[in-house]
């Protein structure tokens, strides 16, 4: 049977706390609709990332229903992601949908190791740094500074070997940047804090007069 879930709570706990789900759910944020059945949950998300969509986790046989049913309710502009089998699985087996593309998810519940004295959140006059950045790294990029949802970015040295608390170089170029974006706003019953989530993390050498920098 095919249930609706209302609270934060729910939705962390229907999907065994899967961060992708409970990241689209985004705190029951309004306009937000979850569903469930059995061990499958849909999560329609508005303008989540800039598209509106569906996230999808479970087992094939109970999400296909479960898809058509959300689609059904939330609208067509609804796009399933989730994991790849899941997804491909859904666009053979539910009308009207096909395979796109796929992406990168990465989850980590720790600290990463490493020096984090090799980034710092950036400031609003780096913002020209990290639009020209994107525009050479990754100009289809879903975060962008200014965008609703788009909260914070951090980015290592302008240059190698300078310490990202250094006055800017003149000429320099940021080479690293990544967005906290599209964070869930408060904990739920079930998570203790709110996932958070990279976007658009963008690398780029600049070349200039001495090689590779």
């Amino acid at each position: 049977m095919i249930r609706e879930l209302t609270g934060a709570g729910e939705v962390a706990a229907a999907s065994g706390d899967d961060l992708m789900v409970v990241w689209a759910a985004q705190g029951m944020a309004p306009g937000v609709r979850v569903f469930a059945s059995g061990e499958a949950v849909a999560v329609a998300s508005p303008d989540l990332s800039r598209r509106d969509r569906l996230v999808v986790a479970g087992p094939l046989d109970e999400a296909v229903p479960l898809v058509r049913h959300a689609l059904a309710e939330a609208g067509p502009t609804f796009r399933p992601i989730g994991e790849e089998p899941l997804v491909r699985g859904l666009a053979e087996r539910v009308e009207g949908l096909e395979f796109a593309t796929a992406f990168d998810w990465m989850e980590v519940t720790s600290p990463v190791p490493g020096d984090a004295g090799k980034a710092r959140w950036l400031a609003e006059e780096d913002t020209a740094e990290v639009m020209a950045l994107l525009a050479e790294a990754n100009p289809d990029s879903y975060a962008v500074p200014g965008l609703p949802g788009v909260t914070r970015w951090a980015g290592g040295a302008p240059t190698t070997g300078r310490s990202p608390r250094s006055p800017p170089t003149p000429g320099a170029r940021r080479e690293r940047a990544s967005s906290r974006a599209w964070r869930p706003p408060r904990p739920t019953a079930a998570v203790d804090t709110p996932p958070r989530c990279a976007a658009s993390s963008s690398t780029h050498c600049w070349p200039s007069t001495a090689g590779w920098r």
